[in-house]
């Protein structure tokens, strides 16, 4: 079979770093050598780079999270599909996040910083035993949120994306994800986000319009000045 094959002539990515084959349970034998050659190259950059990408894996997110709230702050001065089309977007990255977060638990994907132990990498520690690997998180999280803001804005969606492309990586560049994992998140979380949007955005476009009618809730969900719904007149029958 491919995996007796696999592990007679083992690839020479692995065999270097003294990881047999075998041991790298559900893991495609090419996603080990890319790893490899990343974190190897890494381990050559400057040092500011290497700081940089060792903060911005998780920085990357928090500048994403704050300019959805930026979206969203605008959002309450545009109609009321605008606004529900953010909060749709927002609840639909969590919901990614919980998907991403069940694979994980079940798939139970070892790190490739334990298979490739003895391999520096950036981050300096592997994340525990039992924190899983397939799918990356922050990637899930951060495409989630791009998708997020695209649906707002297109405009800002672009501005943002290098960040949501930059976060992901940086996830295999300190050495804590294979570059599968990073694309698994990807996909959830830009496909949950837009199948999510794209079931709620009507009703939740009335229920914000009824929201912003309320004393409470309507000075959260639309500025002063906000323009109003736009509801277009009843069609004649034919006779």
């Amino acid at each position: 079979m491919v995996l007796a094959a696999v592990v007679a002539n083992p690839h020479p990515a692995l065999a270097a770093a003294g990881v047999r084959a075998d041991r790298i349970k559900d893991v495609p034998d090419v996603a080990g050598q890319w790893y490899r050659d990343i974190v190897e190259w890494a381990n050559t950059t400057p040092g500011i780079v290497q700081g940089f990408m060792a903060h911005f894996t998780d920085l990357g997110i928090v500048l994403l999270a704050v300019t959805w709230l930026l979206v969203f702050r605008h959002a309450r001065r545009g109609p009321s599909r605008l606004m529900a089309m953010t909060l749709v977007s927002g609840f639909a990255v969590v919901l990614a996040y919980g998907i991403s977060e069940w694979a994980k638990t079940y798939l139970d994907a070892e790190r490739p910083c334990r298979t490739f132990s003895g391999l520096p990498i950036i981050a300096q520690t592997c994340p525990p035993p039992g924190d899983w690997s397939f799918p990356s998180n922050h990637s899930t999280i951060a495409f989630g949120l791009v998708v997020a803001i695209f649906l707002a804005s297109w405009r800002v969606g672009l501005l943002v994306l290098p960040l949501a492309v930059l976060a992901g990586f940086s996830r295999i560049f300190v050495g804590v994800h294979y570059p599968h994992d990073v694309l698994a998140g990807l996909l959830i979380g830009a496909a949950v986000t837009l199948i999510v949007a794209a079931l709620l955005a009507r009703p939740a476009t009335g229920l914000v319009d009824s929201l912003r009618e309320k004393p409470g809730l309507g000075r959260l969900l639309a500025a002063q000045g906000a323009a109003p719904a736009v509801t277009r007149p009843a069609g004649r029958r034919g006779r």
